[in-house]
């Protein structure tokens, strides 16, 4: 009996999200959202017409980096 060779088992890519989505994943505003995008904390992975969008993972690195970071008045 033939058998077909395995097929390779691919990562998953990960899934990219809206910014508003992206927020509430992390428990902050759409606002502070851009702000890290503004100040280079985060970037957006790709876009979907007008929206940026966002790695939930570069998402929560750039939210442990807010919270590491003192903030200055």
């Amino acid at each position: 009996m033939l058998s077909s060779p395995a097929l390779p088992v691919l990562p998953a890519l990960p899934a990219l999200i809206p910014g508003p989505l992206a927020a509430e994943e992390a428990g902050v505003a759409p606002a502070t959202i851009r702000k890290w995008v503004q100040l280079g904390h985060l970037r957006a992975a790709g876009r979907a017409g007008r929206a940026q969008l966002f790695r939930l993972e570069d998402v929560f690195a750039a939210e442990r980096l807010a919270r590491r970071r003192p903030r200055t008045a």
